[in-house]
């Protein structure tokens, strides 16, 4: 049964909903109940990533997915970004479980930080989750070991008062799946990330007619992915993707270097399909790619014959126009495989004059300088490089406005919640849905901490958020880094470091020496020695000064003083503001 087919069956927007309008469509209930559904988003919204959300009914919180989210360049040092939990304290018993509809890091990154804070309740992840959720905790043997159960793509179970019911949806990592929520005031709907791919690598299609068949019961709440909202039309499939980098094995003469997102597990069992079609052993490398590699084919989500595998020892013995090798680094990142070959700083391997490099990825926002530089060194040496400019190379995981609008008619829901996406990509999707029927006072926009209160008929956003700001994890640091640390760093990271050394006879007032001067970033101190001198003239003056003036001395305001006096006269020398740390001592 088609797209078309399935819409008739259930019904196209309102028209879908006409039998269903003002009853109630919970199957637990026929009374109208007060108590309402509480829906808590702790991430995901207003940003891409971090996803993790609370539904709550009578005390008992159910959790879906527990992502983290990579820092942009106004974060300097941080590593990750993840939800805050300040929420859950003292709820810890009242967890029911955890979710999970895939494992990508924005989806399951933050569990290793969060899950022993609220009480490691049990996880509930299908085979390629659960595999890649336990290979990650094993870098934190600090942890308690992990409840996880594994559950199939399409399962059911009791998590009172939730009913979980997994479908399959196409993503591009196996094992994603959507999740049915019933909860005593109606069925919710939640997509997860999904496209609607009829032709998917190394999976199934979506069984959309069961998503139809479960939806027809009636579904209260549909929550849909949005970050490709913005995106007209309909998403590449994995089989044109495929069809574009079979050119390139067909062409390519020498070695072929292949970097993906180490998590894209389908396009990774394309290029493996492929370089088995034309004779072409495979190498894996990068610590996360060989991973999730040896996970997914453990698992057998991953095919490939094992005599296709090599060690690089076996690389050295091959002709190059019998070697892929699949990487790092298609995001330019410092310390992955792709950018020690493009700084020629990799142990065993060297780019070569010929080898066509496939960069099989979009470039994630932030990093477009980076993957430039990763270009320029690469083709400097000789590399033919192919890229999603270039061709179809690289597709996204997530549906285009079309398939949105699809999902939309095969659920029929009466409240729609887009979710997954920036502020801007969440008014996008309304508008999809607006289009499609849903009525405006049905649509929830909400933001990251909102309490969304869901009754069978209506639905509140309480003016009182929870708590849902970045917790920043800094090395083994989780949280430590607040907002004036950042800015510290960010300022540091602009202007630089000033630091003025006062050593003062504590009996006379009198400062002893030529206060000391430290620059880092700044002004280089050679070069600026009148600067300087006016700096040191000007740090006296102030210093005794305040000593002759205040009795009993307060050092800090003395350094306060410093800070304000020579930030203003720094600024005003070289309209830059470093960071202005004075160092006093009394001897």
């Amino acid at each position: 049964m088609g797209v078309a087919e399935l819409v008739d069956a259930v019904g196209s927007g309102p028209a879908g909903r006409k039998s269903r309008e003002g009853s109630n469509p919970s199957p637990h209930n026929k009374k109208m109940i007060k108590e309402p559904l509480k829906i808590i988003p702790l991430g995901g919204l207003e940003e891409i990533g971090r996803n993790m959300t609370l539904f709550e009914y009578k005390g008992k919180i159910l959790i879906l997915d527990m992502g983290l989210m990579f820092p942009d360049d106004t974060m300097p040092g941080v590593d990750f970004i993840i939800s805050n939990t300040q929420y859950l304290k003292g709820k810890e018993k009242d967890i029911v479980g955890v979710v999970l509809t895939h494992g990508h890091y924005d989806h399951i990154g933050a569990i290793p930080y969060i899950i022993g804070k609220i009480g490691n309740p049990p996880i509930f992840a299908t085979p390629l989750t659960k595999g890649i959720v336990e290979k990650r905790q094993k870098d934190f043997p600090q942890s308690s070991p992990l409840r996880i159960q594994e559950i199939k793509r399409e399962d059911e179970l009791v998590l009172n008062p939730f009913k979980i019911k997994t479908i399959p949806l196409n993503h591009n990592i196996p094992d994603n799946v959507g999740v049915f929520i019933e909860t005593p005031i109606g069925t919710i709907f939640h997509t997860g990330d999904f496209k609607i791919d009829f032709t998917p690598v190394g999976d199934e299609p979506a069984n959309l007619s069961k998503i139809a068949k479960i939806a027809s019961k009636g579904v209260l709440l549909l929550m849909s992915d949005s970050t490709n909202a913005e995106e007209k039309g309909h998403s590449l499939s994995e089989k044109e993707i495929m069809e574009n980098l079979e050119f390139i094995f067909k062409n390519a003469k020498g070695r072929i270097i292949a970097t993906t997102f180490a998590s894209l597990i389908s396009r990774i069992q394309e290029l493996i399909i492929l370089a088995e079609k034309y004779g072409r052993k495979i190498l894996v490398e990068g610590y996360t790619m060989r991973s999730n590699f040896e996970i997914s084919w453990k698992l057998g989500k991953i095919k490939v014959n094992s005599e296709s595998v090599i060690t690089p020892r076996e690389l050295k013995k091959l002709p190059d126009d019998k070697v892929l090798i699949i990487c790092t680094g298609s995001q330019g990142e410092g310390d992955a495989v792709l950018m020690r070959l493009a700084h020629k700083d990799h142990p065993y391997l060297k780019v070569k004059n010929g080898d066509t490099i496939i960069m099989s990825s979009s470039t994630v926002p932030g990093n477009e300088r980076a993957v430039q530089e990763l270009k320029d060194l690469l083709s400097w040496q000789g590399a033919k490089i192919y890229h999603s400019k270039i061709m179809d190379i690289h597709a996204s995981g997530h549906a285009n406005q079309e398939e949105l609008k699809t999902m939309i008619r095969l659920v029929a829901p009466k409240f729609f919640m887009p979710i997954h996406g920036s502020h801007y990509m969440l008014e996008c999707h309304k508008e999809i849905a607006l289009n499609v029927g849903i009525p405006e006072k049905n649509i929830i926009v909400a933001g990251n901490g909102d309490l969304i209160e869901l009754y069978e008929n209506e639905f509140k956003i309480h003016h009182k958020k929870v708590p849902a700001h970045y917790v920043m994890v800094d090395g083994l640091g989780i949280g430590d880094v607040g907002e004036v640390v950042l800015r510290d760093r960010q300022v540091m990271a602009k202007d630089g470091m000033f630091v003025i050394v006062v050593v003062v006879d504590s009996h006379t007032g009198k400062v002893k020496q030529s206060p000391d001067i430290i620059s880092r970033g700044f002004v280089y101190l050679r070069e600026s020695q009148k600067l300087l001198y006016e700096t040191r003239k000007r740090t006296v003056r102030l210093v005794e000064r305040i000593i002759r003036s205040k009795h009993p001395i307060n050092w800090s305001y003395v350094k306060s003083r410093i800070r304000e006096e020579l930030g203003e006269f720094l600024y005003e020398r070289t309209k830059r503001r470093p960071m202005v740390l004075p160092v006093i001592i009394e001897v």
